[in-house]
């Protein structure tokens, strides 16, 4: 589980600085706080970490993907090129501000094909959010530049990719935005809560507008003198996440480390199975090694794989079959069951586009995830661990 196996002395004297003030709120009350500001602090230390000028922390990344398409001005009417692989929450993002998600298909890194943008895009097209999953990067440097020739927005999502990178530039920092998940089981934790960064100021600005209410964060007045220039919601991080994830992010570079480790290990073993290939990575270095995606040739043999590694008691995940990760399995998206009655935003009027949500239409997809396994590589796997996951790769292999 990531950072969540590396909570220790270091997050407790963090929180515990933060305790000791009696100030939970991640604003205001200056002279009671004593100097302590562990949100600003985490997003000074996560903005320099991943080389962007400006960090904003949030409520979760799921805020985080809503608060950043807010600041990009993204709304009814208009359309954003998603990926047909990903967590449910970036297609639940595009419909929080109104406006209606694309599905494309994917390339062999398992995310977003860049090839896809032009041949979706239509006159309503604003944004594409390509989606770093399972920690390793989609083909940024395509997805950028094919983006910005048709004056597209990229908002990237790298909620489970958080400290991998490409080309020495870590994720996130490629698009005009980039958004994190800190949930319990993501590579940093604060329990929930999330970070928006950029480069650009003006969306920076808009966004620490709207995370909390309109307030321009003035620090010659009090909270209660506060300015506004716009109306927003509350996606506030409070300071004892923020205490968390200064702690977390201090680990980050040796967790992924770890990780690495682990995951060559059971990589080694994989490769001496017939049949057996690897995802595609456009930057092997920068894979954050959270996950291990391995396929077979066909889905039939690959169901049969993962029947008899589970026998062995080793665990992988279909995604093709997963009911949160895969659009053609969400039945309440498919039956547009939006909580609103009137299915907003999908029957508003001024949503103009005839967007479907076909699996003819990403065949790629229905192919590699129905014949891809996907194991979860931990921090702490012990020598007797790793030789457990090799033994049952290979008992299984005798039986396939």
């Amino acid at each position: 589980m990531a950072g969540a196996e590396l909570i220790g002395k270091e997050e407790i004297k963090e929180v515990m600085d933060v305790l000791e003030t009696g100030i939970i709120m991640r604003y205001g009350f200056d002279k009671e706080r004593k100097g302590i500001f562990k949100v600003r602090e985490f997003e000074e230390a996560c903005a320099k970490y991943c080389g962007v000028k400006y960090a904003l922390g949030v409520t979760s990344g799921s805020a985080a993907l809503k608060v950043a398409l807010t600041a990009m001005n993204i709304g009814p009417g208009d359309e954003v090129i998603v990926p047909a692989f990903t967590f449910v929450a970036t297609y639940e993002a595009v419909m929080e501000v109104g406006a209606i998600p694309v599905m494309v298909d994917i390339d062999d890194t398992l995310n977003l094909d860049p090839l896809e943008i032009e041949k979706k895009k239509t006159r309503y097209t604003k944004a594409v959010i390509p989606v770093h999953m399972c920690g390793s990067a989609a083909n940024i440097d395509k997805i950028t530049e094919i983006a910005r020739k048709n004056k597209l927005l990229v908002l990237e999502d790298n909620a489970q990719g958080c400290g991998a990178s490409f080309k020495g530039k870590k994720l996130g920092s490629f698009g005009d935005m980039g958004c994190f998940s800190f949930d319990y089981v993501k590579t940093v934790t604060t329990g929930e809560g999330g970070m928006v960064i950029s480069n650009n100021r003006d969306l920076y600005l808009r966004s620490e507008w709207y995370h909390d209410h309109g307030h321009d964060h003035n620090p010659k007045v009090s909270r209660a003198l506060e300015g506004r220039t716009i109306l927003g919601f509350n996606y506030r991080m409070n300071e004892l996440q923020g205490a968390l994830g200064l702690a977390q992010l201090s680990k980050l570079d040796y967790l992924i480390g770890e990780q690495k480790k682990n995951k060559k290990f059971i990589m080694d073993v994989l490769a001496k199975v017939p049949g057996v290939g690897f995802r595609a990575k456009p930057d092997r270095d920068g894979d954050s090694a959270t996950f291990l995606a391995f396929n077979l040739p066909d889905e039939k043999q690959a169901q049969k794989f993962q029947n008899l590694l589970a026998a062995e008691g080793v665990e992988t995940v279909c995604y093709k079959r997963n009911l949160w990760h895969y659009v053609p399995n969400w039945e309440h998206f498919l039956a547009k069951s939006t909580a609103n009655s009137k299915k907003y935003p999908f029957k508003d009027t001024s949503n103009k586009g005839k967007v479907k949500y076909l699996r003819k239409s990403i065949p790629y997809a229905e192919d590699i995830l129905g014949r891809t396994l996907v194991m979860g590589i931990s921090v702490k796997m012990s020598q007797e661990k790793l030789d457990s996951i090799r033994k049952g790769i290979e008992q299984a292999v005798k039986k396939m």
